[in-house]
């Protein structure tokens, strides 16, 4: 295998591995999603237990902090949100919760922009040395993607709002709002650095052996 496969193999287990990251994630959510159709405080608690098992389980892989920020907030939403339908369990705002608990992810993603510190980094940075998250390029990559993941969640959100508030039985349109919020910035994430890898050293007339 030459050199340039090497290097294309590896930037694809990277990716792959960042998406299995995102989809482990992820898993509170959808147990929220599945279980509060049917009930609204068992979604609240599964995806409450959830994200604390998510968490704990990355905490004991060794993960820091920087790169658990979704972990982080999920945990946090999913906790006021059991407490909020412990209080008050017919409460209108609970009609809305799918739209809710995107606009919290959406919130999150733009918050981490505001700070510069995108939440892709904290997870990028397990496939790349430290001298290569150290460069704009890398610091380019993760706003962009971290900008396209708030972007898709606020839509998302907004979406799934108008169709919770005039046509909450549709389930079919409800589900395609909650896959493409989630599907597409994970394509994006796959695929565009790569794109801004190779868009990068051909600008500055470099080899892309990264």
């Amino acid at each position: 295998m030459s050199s340039s496969d090497l290097s294309n193999l590896e930037r694809l287990e990277g990716s792959t591995a960042m998406l299995k990251h995102y989809g482990l994630t992820f898993l509170p959510w959808i147990a929220l999603a599945v279980i509060s159709g049917f009930d609204n405080l068992a979604g609240a608690v599964a995806g409450l237990v959830g994200a604390l098992a998510v968490l704990a389980v990355q905490r004991r892989d060794g993960q820091r902090f920087d790169a658990l920020i979704l972990e982080c907030s999920s945990a946090v939403y999913m906790a006021a949100l059991t407490a909020a339908t412990l209080a008050n369990p017919g409460a209108r705002v609970l009609d809305f919760g799918a739209s809710m608990a995107i606009g919290w992810l959406a919130l999150t993603a733009w918050g981490t922009l505001a700070v510069r510190q995108p939440f892709t980094s904290g997870i990028a940075r397990r496939n790349v040395t430290a001298e290569q998250a150290g460069t704009e390029l890398f610091r380019q990559i993760n706003t962009v993607l971290t900008a396209v993941w708030a972007a898709a969640f606020t839509l998302s959100a907004v979406v799934l709002f108008i169709v919770q508030d005039t046509e909450p039985h549709n389930t079919a349109l409800l589900v395609a709002a909650k896959i493409a919020g989630f599907a597409v910035p994970a394509i994006v994430t796959r695929r565009y650095p790569d794109y801004a890898r190779k868009r990068y050293f051909a600008a500055h007339g470099l080899a892309d052996h990264a």
